[in-house]
């Protein structure tokens, strides 16, 4: 038994109900220039917006009568897009920068990781140092804490600590963020 293809559901439109979409008997209208003008029938709103050669666009769908704008549609759907892109360049997501350094650092060593680490909050990251222990520093993990407590206090200015110093099998690892 062949089936039949069921019809597609409706388009479901995002945004605003615009002209003719606007089923309500009443609304309280604003024109053009921003001035209200009162609760009318729909019609009368709709001739108005036609007579000015603009669109009839619901603004605010919930209140009781709906508020109605004449503007024009498709600049004002332009506004929010562009409104959009503003906002997505301005969003930044903080990448994790990692730092490994072993537990008897040479002093230079130490100074160009660290430059890297004030370089990495100045960007807003948050850096996760790591120090890995090889063969028989396992047994100077005393060590490896003592640097960590060094790192702290040489950014406690402008980083917080988000995750304190831990062992994790043979590396101890701590997080900090930009304050």
């Amino acid at each position: 038994m062949a089936r039949r293809p069921q019809a597609a559901p409706p388009a479901k439109k995002d945004g605003p109900r615009i002209n003719s979409d606007i089923r309500v008997p009443r609304v309280l209208l604003i024109d053009e220039h921003g001035e209200k003008q009162g609760i009318m029938p729909t019609d009368a709103a709709l001739e108005a917006a036609q007579e000015a050669g603009l669109d009839l666009v619901e603004v605010s769908p919930n209140t009781d009568p709906p508020v109605c704008k004449i503007l024009d549609y498709g600049k004002l759907k332009y506004q929010e897009q562009k409104k959009k892109t503003e906002a997505r360049k301005k969003q930044r997501t903080a990448q994790v920068k990692e730092i490994k350094m072993r537990p008897n650092i040479d002093v230079h060593d130490y100074e160009v990781k660290t430059k890297a680490m004030h370089r990495f909050f100045e960007e807003g990251d948050k850096v996760k140092v790591t120090i890995r222990f090889r063969g028989r520093e396992m047994a100077h993990q005393d060590r490896g804490m003592t640097l960590l407590q060094r790192v702290k206090e040489d950014f406690d200015e402008v980083a917080k600590v988000e995750f304190e110093p831990k062992l994790e099998g043979r590396q101890m690892i701590m997080v900090m963020a930009p304050r």
